[in-house]
């Protein structure tokens, strides 16, 4: 099966194309790119895109199966990439994936033994943050997404004390400012990647375009601040 994944739920934006043969098996990485510059991602995205299919060898046409980060992350960001992998899934009749931005990012420390603690910044003293458990190839969920503060993930990572702790994600370096628990990645692994986003695919179900959606979740920071002004005047 062919994957094309994109990523573009941070500043950075990325795009894959891949292939793996069966679920747990063979994983191959057929082309990939990224852009990190200060251009909106309606900008790059489908030009990376097409040269990430050029590089390849293929068209759209020999994808099986498109593969999105749909969430937590930029609001913005994540409303692009999800609408692009929406219509050309439609207009192919190809299934589609939102994959959370949460798990790919623990696919980034795979071949280690690790506690993966995906971090992205939330801003207002928090985090998106999901936890996993990394055994070689192999990624196990520990706890759901969630948007949470740095003084009660550093609660619950007291727990893992005894075990390696990884810091993953775009939140990572602000994270550890904070926590004394956990190891910030290496640059190279640290970010969010298209390639991972392919390779989490095999733990999600796939669904027809019309009802892949981002998932926040909380709301936009605008509508916060607007309901907070009308709780004051109340």
């Amino acid at each position: 099966m062919k994957l094309l994944g994109l990523d573009s739920s941070a500043v950075s934006a990325s795009c894959a194309v891949c292939e793996i043969c069966e679920i747990g098996d063979c994983k191959k990485i057929l082309a990939q790119g990224s852009v990190n510059v200060k251009i909106t991602h309606s900008q790059t995205l489908i030009p990376l895109m097409e040269n990430t299919l050029k590089s390849a060898g293929l068209t759209l046409s020999d994808i099986d199966c498109f593969a999105v980060s749909n969430g937590p992350g930029s609001f913005t960001g994540l409303r692009i990439a999800v609408s692009a992998v929406k219509g050309m899934a439609f207009a192919l009749n190809k299934p589609v994936c939102g994959v959370s931005t949460l798990e790919s990012l623990a696919y980034n420390l795979c071949g280690n033994e690790v506690i993966a603690c995906a971090v992205m910044d939330a801003r207002r003293n928090e985090v998106y943050n999901a936890l996993f458990c990394v055994d070689g190839e192999s990624v196990t969920r520990l706890t759901p997404d969630r948007a949470i503060s740095l003084d009660e993930l550093q609660v619950e990572l007291e727990q893992y004390a005894d075990k390696k702790v990884v810091l993953v994600g775009d939140g990572a370096e602000l994270a550890s400012t904070q926590l004394t628990v956990g190891d910030v990645a290496t640059a190279a692994v640290r970010f969010q990647n298209a390639v991972s986003v392919c390779f989490a695919v095999a733990l999600e179900k796939s669904e027809v375009s019309a009802t892949l959606s981002p998932k926040y979740l909380r709301k936009p920071q605008a509508e916060r601040e607007r309901e907070e002004r009308e709780v004051q005047k109340s």
